[in-house]
């Protein structure tokens, strides 16, 4: 028997944004969107290899998040769904397209491909291939920037992490490690749960004897919330509160987001287990749709200006998509290249 789950109550209508944040989120959404959507041609066209997981349905979870960061200063860790936390962060979709191609101009030089994108500049620390990896290397971020403001006196050091994980996850030792060293050390960091129901063919209901994962933070004594997934709006509203706790010192928060991804768990996976009924409910909570709902219900957009960024986005990821094909494969005398540090 499934629970009903009843989110709090959250005024899209009342969210106080402005033009210039719901056309900047709207790009983000869109962009992730039509990236993973070119994903899928290319995969199925023969030109993209391997395992390739895309984040169509979730992307108010990455933009939401993401955008409430400090570019290239805050950190980022991701999972083997990274493709849209990667573009949220900034990394140029060129060098997304081109590490999904093996080519040497991608943000990992081709040696990562899909499930290991990864960006110095853009502090992105890496997507991973199994589940869990990435929360403790997200805690380790965490500390460092602790360490830096009260061992090394650097008040400057106030940066903020984001470790994204699925609901599978939840039921892991890393996450419950984890969770435990972040409140015992008031680490600035934020666990954020993409429940999209699903841990590849395993449905959260018989996975988890507590369904509601957010409840799991009162055990580490630290906040946790539930949020419509589906909402940009609702998911922004309370990053801002988490990244604003983090960054005071208050500690960590342990967020869950109730999402839904629209394709399967790979492109590989022909999606049987799921109901069409399931499927159609969400399908019709799209949140770029929503989005684009409330911009012109407030006049904050006009529908032209909206295809102008889709079409804008359009010529990005085509743009990606050249570039990649045309960059050059890595050199197979490089093949031991970026193991070890390299002298400056």
């Amino acid at each position: 028997m499934v629970q009903e789950r009843t989110l709090p109550v959250f005024q899209t209508a009342a969210a106080q944004i402005s033009r210039e944040e719901g056309l900047m989120l709207y790009e983000d959404m869109v962009l992730g969107r039509f990236f993973e959507d070119k994903c899928a041609e290319m995969y199925y066209r023969g030109k993209m290899f391997g395992f390739v997981h895309l984040y169509n349905g979730q992307e108010a979870v990455s933009t939401g998040f993401i955008k409430c960061l400090r570019e290239s200063e805050d950190y980022v860790c991701s999972t083997y769904r990274d493709h849209v936390h990667a573009l949220s962060c900034g990394v140029p979709a060129r060098e997304v397209m081109s590490e999904l191609f093996g080519k040497e101009t991608g943000c990992s030089r081709g040696r990562g491909g899909s499930m290991h994108l990864f960006s110095q500049k853009y502090n992105l620390l890496g997507g991973f291939a199994f589940i869990g990896e990435g929360i403790p290397v997200a805690t380790g971020a965490a500390f460092q920037t602790k360490y830096r403001r009260e061992v090394n006196q650097d008040e400057s050091s106030d940066q903020v992490t984001i470790a994204f994980f699925g609901d599978g996850t939840t039921n892991n030792g890393q996450f419950f490690e984890c969770l435990n060293m972040a409140a015992l050390w008031k680490l600035p960091i934020i666990f954020v749960v993409e429940n999209n129901k699903w841990a590849i063919g395993m449905a959260h209901e018989r996975a988890s004897s507590q369904l509601e994962i957010y409840k799991k933070a009162s055990v580490f004594g630290m906040p946790g919330y539930e949020v419509d997934g589906m909402d940009v709006l609702a998911v922004r509203s309370i990053a801002q509160e988490a990244v604003a706790r983090a960054r005071a010192n208050e500690g960590p928060t342990l967020v869950e987001c109730l999402t839904y991804r629209f394709r399967g768990h790979s492109l590989a996976d022909p999606d049987e287990l799921r109901s069409k009924a399931e499927k159609d409910v969400w399908l019709a909570r799209d949140p770029i749709k929503k989005l684009a709902a409330h911009m012109l219900e407030q006049n904050l957009a006009t529908q032209d200006e909206l295809k102008a960024i889709e079409k804008k986005i359009q010529g990005v990821v085509e743009d990606a998509v050249k570039f990649a094909l045309e960059s050059p494969e890595p050199n197979p005398n490089d093949l031991y290249k970026y193991v070890f540090a390299e002298d400056e």
